[in-house]
């Protein structure tokens, strides 16, 4: 084969890396998040943005703020909880300060949060510094639309076990789900049958030494099975008042505890 005439070479030479200066940038396809994989009530897990992919920024961020509170080491009262034991801090706010005061009580409570979000803060620090007398634990109505009430009931004792081995001079006080929801006529909603059929699946937990378990549901109901607007505006979280019943259901048992 004869050589290529120089002029055709250098021509050749010289386009190649014009074509590939010219060549468009391969398009980065947008990645969109990874489907979240379903939560187990009884498998610690943050609570995550399904936008993300990435802890909630709310949630990390009320951790944290507990973890603070913990290293303290000064509250004697711990409640740990969801929205219903956040609002302490909100509707419940001079309730709180008059009936728990004295023990310097720490709310560890977060909306929206389930068993395993709970779970997860307190195998991550949220119980370390501390050691308070009492513990009151209520939670799991979050878990009711999309959990089974063994499913709900493996993760509150997966809670309570826990706290019971990071705090093992603390006594337990184990509140049972508070009843929710309402209709036209008066009675509670479906999800109420299987609040009580956790709430009998819990109850067992208690050993009547470190752990105690205590039903004041029934405290909240006016008439025959209602809710009235006045203590759950919502059918599901409390007013002033409503934190009231609360307080004055647990106080003398706290008594009791923390001597």
């Amino acid at each position: 084969m004869k050589p290529l005439p120089s002029f055709l070479l250098l021509s050749a030479l010289l386009a190649a890396p014009l074509a590939h200066a010219q060549a468009p940038a391969a398009a980065t396809p947008a990645v969109a998040p990874a489907p979240l994989p379903p939560q187990q009530p009884d498998v610690a897990a943050p609570k995550m943005d399904p936008k993300t992919g990435q802890p909630q920024a709310g949630f990390v961020a009320s951790h944290e703020k507990f973890l603070a509170v913990a290293k303290e080491g000064k509250a004697q009262v711990v409640f740990l909880g969801d929205s219903i034991t956040a609002g302490w801090a909100g509707g419940g706010k001079e309730v709180w300060a008059k009936a728990f005061s004295q023990w310097n009580p720490a709310n560890f409570g977060i909306g929206g949060d389930r068993t395993q979000h709970v779970l997860w803060r307190i195998e991550n620090g949220e119980l370390e510094g501390i050691k308070p007398k009492a513990a009151v634990i209520m939670i799991g109505t979050n878990n009711t639309g999309g959990d089974s009430a063994e499913a709900i009931a493996k993760g509150v004792t997966k809670i309570v076990n826990t706290v019971r081995t990071k705090l093992p001079t603390t006594q337990i006080l184990l509140l049972a789900i508070f009843p929710r929801g309402d209709k036209p006529d008066g009675k509670l909603g479906a999800g109420y049958d299987k609040i009580k059929e956790i709430n009998s699946l819990i109850g067992k937990l208690d050993d009547k030494k470190s752990i105690h378990y205590l039903d004041i549901g029934d405290k909240f109901i006016q008439g025959k099975a209602a809710l009235s607007a006045d203590i759950m505006p919502d059918f599901l979280h409390l007013s002033p008042a409503g934190y009231q019943i609360w307080a004055d259901a647990i106080t003398g048992k706290l008594n009791e505890l923390t001597k």
